[in-house]
């Protein structure tokens, strides 16, 4: 049977609390670090035009059934066209984002400096977490969890017996790195640097191909099928008024 523990105050006054307080104000630390070393570089018009056609592309596709059919036709034409649509990419053309990354020094410079503004805060506070907080039971979590919650909850407690509701500062430091976003939303806006989780994403991927998304738009609107329902708004219309004459 599981062990109960009587937690001490002391451990919610000089772990718990200042844990949290440093993990928060080194996320808005790493903000404006973001921001002092992020560069300024003009848009580039082709990734600008790119990313028009596609929201015109998929505005049409959304309101197909509010043009006649003849129109439809011509604008699926003009996107969809083989020989010269906006929404056709010769294969020729299509570029490989990590090969445009390393071609631009910036680009690759701005991924190291993101990269490094994320590994390097993550390490120290880690470090510092695990020398000074190590082994404590920092808190408990008021509901029942199964025993799959062990390792994410009690990371560097190795006993068997204690419940698994209760979180060990290194666990507490991991549950703060990663569900301090809505907080940091909150108080950075919905545009911060300080997501880890995408932060972790993107070090997957170098970079966005657009070719990708002409593709994928052009393959939506050619099996879009065009239902115009300006005439269903007339007969709904018709019955309508029919139903208010006759009663």
């Amino acid at each position: 049977m599981a062990e109960e523990l009587v937690l001490d105050t002391a451990i919610r006054d000089w772990v718990l609390i200042p844990l949290s307080i440093v993990m928060v104000l080194i996320g808005i630390l790493r903000y404006f670090v973001s921001k002092l070393m992020r560069t300024t570089q003009s848009p580039d018009a082709k990734i600008i035009k790119e990313g028009s056609v596609v929201i015109r592309a998929r505005n049409l596709r959304a309101a197909a059934g509010f043009i006649p059919l003849k129109a439809f036709r011509a604008r699926k034409v003009y996107y969809t066209n083989e020989e010269n649509g906006l929404l056709h990419v010769p294969k020729g053309q299509a570029q490989n984002p990590q090969a445009q990354m390393f071609s631009d020094p910036n680009m690759a410079m701005d991924m190291m400096k993101k990269n490094l503004s994320m590994i390097i805060p993550q390490t120290l506070t880690f470090a510092w977490v695990n020398f000074f907080f190590s082994g404590f039971v920092a808190a408990k979590i008021p509901f029942p969890l199964t025993q799959r919650f062990r390792s994410m909850l009690q990371n560097g407690i190795d006993l068997s017996t204690v419940d698994v509701s209760y979180v060990s500062s290194r666990s507490w430091y991991f549950l703060n790195l990663f569900g301090l976003r809505g907080l940091f939303s909150l108080i950075l806006g919905e545009e911060n640097a300080t997501d880890d989780t995408q932060r972790m994403m993107q070090m997957s991927g170098f970079g966005f191909d657009p070719s990708k998304s002409l593709g994928a738009e052009k393959d939506g609107l050619d099996i879009v099928q065009h239902d115009w329902v300006l005439p269903k708004f007339e007969q709904r219309a018709q019955a309508v008024l029919r139903k208010r004459l006759s009663s």
